[in-house]
């Protein structure tokens, strides 16, 4: 007897798209076959909606601990399932930052106890925490997260020694936030003075321009080549970056790439609607960029696509545009975006599969999930790409409440979402007996 068998699902995995069910024992996936009969002690017919790896989202601020009035690992985690996320890589700019061994402990200590979803962490870098990143776990921590940019205090990694000391040293891949801190702050000084008052996100784009970006990404590639180290780049936004970057497989890269969904969605033009609403670090630049940024996306340049999860409540949005923090929330609604793309015959869904669960789990080397396969945890988002789902406030599961989505009809909706054989969310709800996530695992 199988515990739950889903039945007439149109699998999307590993470059097809096949009819077939699928049963579970536990947390993991026993059979996959065309016809499945076994007595189970739960069956629901998919009637042919589309079966994917969950979303394994490499990149998301949970604000927990410090900043939970912005969000926390229960509330962003539960947002994350109606988005189809079964897993995520959390940020180490919280309070206090996770730049000790110790700090990164006792963050998986309260994922423990609190995520509806499978958590790891990132370590963060610092100018002056080489010896904590010497002697990280390999097989705790998901990766070493540097801000070369757009941060303040320790975790700026803005002295050189230190990169030289981090990409040389450091056993973990980097994952580096690419922004010349110096060139923003030039630029800033310059259209404060040009515009005093009237300094809008309209600007943002030109302050966090494409010189900014290419600056420090160029720089972290240098790095990583001179050291022979591995490389993923987050959140890129220009153009003028692909360059950077190699087409191929992600099995045979040390110096991979990822885009995210808004900077696939929104451009420039947006901010006079929305302004701080989309002010995000890296900015959000113009309509050339975007469309190179998923240009090579389809050509293997980009090889992961995340959301970079970054809520911040409503008021602190709405001051001015000087004081507004970067950020927006986009975990239950990533997946939505790309479906879209879908939709517009941009992206096929074998694509979206392959950049946001096979590849991910290949680049961070992540165990037996990322993939629909017998003996691999039930981690499964079902898609019902024919019903429209309008984005109001009384569905928001973010904690913060708002999305710059709001009013936006989606093509498709989210049906339903395992985790590790469990249905935590369907027909727009998460079952409130969904047990707590598990930590990642890896193979290293």
């Amino acid at each position: 007897m199988y515990d739950l068998v889903l039945k007439n699902c149109k699998i999307v995995n590993e470059n097809k798209i096949y009819e077939s069910d699928i049963a579970i024992n536990g947390s993991r996936i026993e059979l996959i076959s065309n016809s499945i009969d076994t007595e189970s002690k739960k069956e629901i017919d998919l009637n042919g909606r589309f079966i994917i790896p969950g979303l394994i989202d490499d990149q998301v601020h949970f604000r927990e601990p410090g900043l939970t009035h912005k969000g926390d690992i229960a509330s962003e985690s539960r947002a994350g399932l109606a988005g189809g996320v079964t897993s995520y890589f959390e940020m180490p700019n919280v309070n206090p930052t996770t730049t000790t061994n110790e700090n990164l402990s006792k963050k998986f200590d309260l994922a423990s106890t609190k995520s509806l979803s499978n958590y790891s962490f990132h370590l963060g870098g610092s100018n002056t925490n080489i010896e904590e990143i010497k002697r990280v776990d390999i097989n705790q921590a998901a990766a070493l997260k540097v801000f070369m940019g757009a941060s303040t205090g320790e975790m700026l990694v803005d002295d050189i020694d230190a990169l030289d000391d981090i990409f040389n040293y450091c056993p973990l891949i980097v994952v580096t936030h690419c922004e010349d801190p110096e060139r923003v702050k030039t630029n800033e000084q310059i259209f404060l003075e040009k515009y005093g008052s009237n300094l809008s996100a309209e600007h943002h784009p030109y302050i966090r321009d494409v010189e900014s970006c290419y600056l420090s990404s160029s720089l972290a590639v240098d790095l990583a080549k001179k050291y022979d180290a591995d490389l993923h780049v987050f959140h890129l936004t220009t153009e003028k970056e692909m360059e950077l970057f190699t087409s191929g497989e992600v099995d045979n890269k040390k110096i991979t790439a990822e885009v995210c969904v808004h900077h696939m969605h929104f451009n420039n033009s947006y901010y006079a609607e929305l302004g701080n609403q989309i002010k995000c670090n890296p900015s959000i630049k113009m309509e050339s960029d975007r469309l190179a940024l998923i240009d090579a996306l389809k050509g293997n340049k980009i090889d992961i696509i995340a959301t970079d999860h970054a809520p911040h409540t409503w008021d602190e949005k709405n001051q001015d545009y000087p004081s507004a923090p970067a950020g927006l929330p986009l975990v239950q609604h990533g997946l939505q975006i790309l479906m879209d793309f879908y939709h517009e015959g941009i992206l096929n869904l074998e694509m979206i599969v392959e950049k946001t669960s096979h590849n991910v789990a290949k680049r961070f080397q992540i165990k037996d999930r990322g993939y629909i396969r017998e003996g691999y945890y039930a981690d499964l988002t079902v898609l019902d790409l024919g019903k429209p789902y309008e984005v109001s406030k009384e569905n928001i599961l973010y904690k913060v409440g708002w999305s710059p989505f709001t009013g936006k009809t989606f093509n498709s909706s989210i049906f339903m979402t395992v985790v590790n054989g469990h249905i935590a969310f369907q027909d727009g709800k998460v079952n409130d007996d969904t047990p707590l996530g598990m930590q990642i695992e890896f193979d290293r």
